[in-house]
């Protein structure tokens, strides 16, 4: 009986250690010096590479071997903003009212896959729906194909700002006000409340919005949409539970509040001054510019797709 064990156990002990790939690299651009490295190989073991050794060594029998001798091969991008539940189109507002949350999530799996696809490992999807904490969950569980995603869950901005659905609505249009369930929170006790219900929901950042959008209706995105009491409320509560804030900001004014009220980063700065930018220098705030989100809108305006939103 004892020996049946042991065969078992050095069983199992192999089929772990088969658990190998070797990336055989024509080329490899590391990240970390300067110089591409030629005819190398990366060796991952249990989801994690172990080594990148000189030449081309010979795999196990077991072992699975991948090979990229014509290709450059280089870490998985990070992409610090993106939005993976939607994509602007002409339809993008009436999907409001037609699509459900299982539409939006059999949607956002393919916008995942494509990502990762495109060389994104790592993205930070700064708001959506709420599907998007599912979305990162059914990726770690190894449900769906996609990045590592960091998730907002939803944006919170104030009444009338860039997260306030009813914007250019009439009043009747829906059935309640939205209030920090929705994202949609004024004053220091409905923010406070609006980050601990994103917290409850299983976020990875919390993501506010000091002024208006691009997109959305009866929206001006210079204006200031909170006061420097009312970020520094979300910023407070966000870290008592761990977590850094980012915030959507175009105009200037939006932008120094956001800083004075301690974010972590600032999400855009379209409209950003002098002042804002040594500001973010004397408190260390980040700043993610999302160019590749001004030249959308731009060619967007160009197809008349904005015009017809």
């Amino acid at each position: 009986m004892k020996k049946i064990i042991v065969l078992c156990l050095l069983l199992c002990s192999q089929i772990v250690q088969a658990q190998k790939t070797y990336l055989y690299c024509g080329k490899l651009i590391d990240g970390i010096s300067n110089t591409v490295q030629t005819k190398v190989t990366i060796i991952v073991d249990s989801g994690r590479i172990q080594s990148v050794v000189n030449g081309y060594p010979e795999a196990g029998t077991a072992d699975k071997v991948i090979d990229l001798r014509s290709k450059t091969v280089l870490p998985g991008l990070i992409d610090c903003h993106v939005h993976l539940e939607d994509i602007l189109s002409t339809n993008t507002l009436l999907e409001t009212f037609t699509l459900s949350d299982a539409d939006i999530a059999y949607r956002s799996v393919n916008f995942a896959k494509k990502t990762l696809l495109a060389g994104f490992t790592t993205v930070r999807d700064l708001g959506g729906t709420g599907v998007n904490i599912s979305l990162r969950n059914a990726v770690e569980r190894g449900w769906v194909d996609g990045p590592r995603i960091f998730t907002a869950g939803k944006i919170i901005s104030s009444s009338g700002g860039a997260s306030d659905p009813t914007n250019g609505f009439r009043d009747d249009v829906f059935n309640h006000r939205p209030g920090p369930e929705d994202g949609v929170a004024d004053g220091r006790d409905e923010l406070i409340k609006a980050v601990r219900l994103q917290v409850k929901a299983g976020v990875d950042v919390i993501k506010i919005a000091s002024t208006g959008g691009v997109f959305e209706l009866g929206d001006n995105n210079k204006k200031a949409k909170f006061t420097i009491d009312e970020i520094k409320a979300v910023v407070e509560t966000a870290n008592d539970y761990g977590l850094k804030v980012a915030c959507h900001a175009h105009g200037a004014e939006g932008i120094r509040r956001a800083i004075l009220g301690g974010v972590a980063s600032i999400e855009h700065g379209t409209y950003m001054d002098d002042e804002d930018i040594k500001l973010m220098k004397q408190y260390g705030t980040w700043y993610v510019p999302t160019i590749i989100a001004g030249k959308a809108v731009a060619d967007s305006a160009k197809k008349g797709i904005i015009h017809q939103l």
